[in-house]
């Protein structure tokens, strides 16, 4: 099969962050094996990692929450406060979903579980490349609700406030696709239930973004969670 370079393509470059290096070894064989994915580099822990990214040029960063020194939710926050950094997919296991959701707000474009399958690594980090969020598995809805709940002022668990709760503003159509944008439905996906081109729905998303003055799609989920739009019974 050829590669992404021998078809005239730029591959993903990935960094791994994580203070286990077998599992940064796991991860480097899983993305190296594929045509269009290529790791450039790893790190131990945050600071390693943001000093790596100074020399490295990368796509997505794939980085731990949990680790010694600089943890992966205040590198997370510098990476995204530099002009045309990588986008950062989170992994987790389920007792740190706290630091997953701190994660997300402080940038992250979403998170993974440390125990999905190789398949679910390689769609992740394709989907976040591509300018979208990994918010679809209902463990990430059922964890943000949890995490919401337990931060009912926004500011509970660390990162930047969000807007005031209540979507107002949103046209009624808008409140819909945002609900649906935090049921984690693609925008295909919601161009499908409403009957109208992916074109319009991605217009609509745009706007929601600029009116709530959200950054991407993860924060419009968190934003529909807190606000109250979405909770765990609309799942």
């Amino acid at each position: 099969m050829a590669t992404a370079e021998a078809r005239g393509e730029a591959a993903v470059r990935v960094v791994l962050v994580d203070d286990q290096e077998l599992v940064r070894a796991g991860f480097r064989m899983v993305l190296d094996s594929q045509p269009d994915i290529r790791v450039v580099g790893e790190a131990g822990d945050g600071a390693e990692a943001l000093e790596l990214l100074r020399g490295v040029g990368a796509d997505v960063v794939v980085m731990d929450v949990r680790m010694p020194g600089l943890d992966g939710v205040e590198a997370t926050r510098r990476i995204r406060a530099e002009d045309g950094g990588p986008r950062v997919l989170i992994l987790t296991t389920f007792d740190l979903d706290e630091y997953a959701y701190a994660a997300l707000r402080a940038g992250a474009a979403g998170f993974l579980l440390k125990d999905a399958p190789p398949s679910a690594l390689l769609s992740a980090v394709r989907s976040v490349h591509s300018g979208d969020a990994v918010v679809a598995p209902s463990t990430t809805r059922r964890l943000l609700d949890r995490f919401v709940r337990r931060a009912p002022d926004g500011g509970a668990i660390g990162g930047p406030p969000l807007p005031p709760a209540g979507p107002g503003g949103l046209t009624p159509r808008e409140r819909e696709v945002l609900g649906l944008v935090a049921r984690g439905l693609s925008n295909a996906e919601i161009a499908g239930r409403l009957f109208v081109s992916e074109t319009t729905v991605k217009t609509h998303v745009r706007r929601i973004l600029t009116k709530l003055d959200l950054r991407d799609r993860v924060q419009a989920v968190v934003y529909a969670y807190e606000s109250g739009l979405l909770g765990a019974r609309d799942e």
